[in-house]
């Protein structure tokens, strides 16, 4: 019998991802759209059904959620906010050409019940305030793995040394444990990995210029693994770091685990690029918490 590690005796699984050199490319979670809601309460790991919400308010959520798709629900906090009145609200749409980002401001959280927040998403004037951004969003969910804790907090703490405080959130569960410090950019669902605080600087240049930081870049969250995979190859090898440099025609599946992806450079060069999923060599856990090894 095969023994297993217990989760407390392992070392860190962010430090063995980065040991191992496992790619950050084609590693975001597939999202388009975003509800951000600020929650001062402690996040358990399940943060909607464990907090302290009424169930009305629950309900209310996972209808907005349901309504919209590839949704994913954020709790976010600023421990500088916590005496403060009101709560923030965030929306945001990441479809590439269709961003949208949306403030809004709530007295009291059962209010949220009377926002029909899809509807803030779908048009202009409406519930909100349309900002700009960008919005970074920074796993710092103990609760869900102890790296993102560990290595999360002193990330948002590097940006609100280097940005203004509104730009910079802590966040519950983002994706990809493993890959901690992570955060994710609003509105272009952009994620990035392995982040140090000694990582911000350069990164918000890239984002004050319109560019991703390729280093840490794990893709868009509305792209497709193998989508994602494609964008990572083509910026590589062509230079090309523009967020919006690069649009996507197509993807065909080639067979099980083979796609074709078709993407438009901005001076209208084409790029066609197969793509194939392979797994790792060897077995790895994939959270801290993670009571199995898998293969990936």
């Amino acid at each position: 019998m095969q023994s297993r590690a217990k989760p407390s005796s392992r070392a860190l699984c962010a430090a063995v991802s980065s040991s191992r050199n496992e790619p950050l490319a084609a590693t975001a979670s597939r999202i388009d759209h975003w509800l951000v809601v600020e929650y001062r309460g402690r996040w358990g790991r399940d943060v909607l059904g464990s907090s302290l919400l009424s169930a009305e308010v629950k309900e209310h959520l996972r209808a907005q959620l349901a309504a919209l798709p590839h949704a994913r629900l954020l709790f976010v906090k600023q421990p500088e906010r916590r005496a403060r009145g009101g709560r923030r609200v965030f929306l945001s749409r990441s479809r590439p050409g269709d961003e949208r980002l949306v403030r809004l401001e709530v007295e009291h959280q059962e209010d949220m019940r009377e926002i029909d927040l899809t509807s803030a998403l779908a048009t202009d004037g409406g519930v909100g305030t349309t900002i700009a951004g960008p919005l970074f969003v920074v796993c710092t969910h103990g609760k869900r793995d102890r790296c993102c804790a560990l290595r999360g907090r002193p990330l948002y703490d590097g940006f609100c040394h280097a940005t203004e405080a509104d730009a910079v959130w802590q966040s519950t569960h983002i994706g990809g444990d493993r890959f901690a410090g992570n955060l994710v950019v609003l509105p272009h669902g952009l994620y990035y990995g392995r982040v140090e605080p000694d990582d911000v600087d350069p990164l918000l240049v890239a984002h004050a210029s319109g560019q991703v930081d390729l280093a840490r870049y794990r893709g868009r969250s509305t792209y497709s693994f193998p989508v994602q995979a494609a964008e990572h190859a083509v910026r590589e090898r062509e230079g090309i770091l523009g967020i919006d440099e690069l649009a996507l025609l197509g993807s065909t599946r080639l067979g099980d685990d083979a796609w074709r992806v078709r993407l438009r450079g901005a001076a209208g060069s084409i790029y066609e690029v197969d793509v194939a999923a392979t797994l790792a060599d060897e077995p790895t856990y994939l959270t801290c918490g993670s009571t199995e090894p898998h293969v990936r």
